[in-house]
């Protein structure tokens, strides 16, 4: 009789332990969820943010997003296609040359900001007009991985024949 007396409450303690581990997992897994909304949230602000300026013409969009130590990724095959480490880099040898061979800024239309936790993808047109006149339009879905309120990773798709194109048949502004 004694040993069933000690196994029940052995039994009972075994159980009320069980029961505060499943309620302390649910309360952080609660927590857990929480933070990621709200990271979440917040980066899909700052990116929309950041966009709503660039399409206002107000601000340049790498400047205001990217981390100095970037590492940013255009996929696809072509002479700009590859991996560039930090801001200078990517500007210089993937943003200048297409750029400068543009009147003016690439004019953007987003169709669609997704964003979980510390990802956002944004899909969007571009337009603008070449040095020579032409049109210049592309597509493009950027996905960025964000720490502390900037994008440290960026992966970028776009029809890279159209970028080369205005590369290889405009000349730079002079202005």
């Amino acid at each position: 009789m004694t040993s069933y007396r000690v196994t029940r409450r052995m039994t009972k303690s075994a159980s009320s332990l069980l029961v505060a581990m499943i309620l302390l997992a649910a309360t952080a897994q609660a927590q857990a969820q929480a933070q990621c909304v709200e990271v979440t949230t917040q980066n899909e602000s700052i990116v929309r943010r950041a966009f709503d300026n660039w399409i206002k013409g107000g601000s340049n969009i790498f400047a205001e997003l990217l981390a100095s130590e970037v590492r940013w990724t255009i996929h696809g095959s072509g002479p700009v296609a590859g991996t560039y480490f930090g801001l200078k880099d990517f500007v210089e040898r993937a943003s200048v040359p297409l750029v400068s061979r543009l009147e003016g800024p690439i004019a953007p239309k987003v169709h669609h900001i997704w964003a979980v936790g510390d990802t956002v993808i944004v899909r969007f047109d571009g337009s603008a007009t070449t040095t020579s006149g032409a049109p210049y339009a592309n597509q493009f879905v950027w996905i960025f991985r964000m720490a502390n309120g900037v994008v440290i990773e960026a992966e970028a798709f776009l029809d890279l024949v159209a970028y080369q194109q205005v590369v290889d048949n405009n000349a730079p502004r002079t202005k």
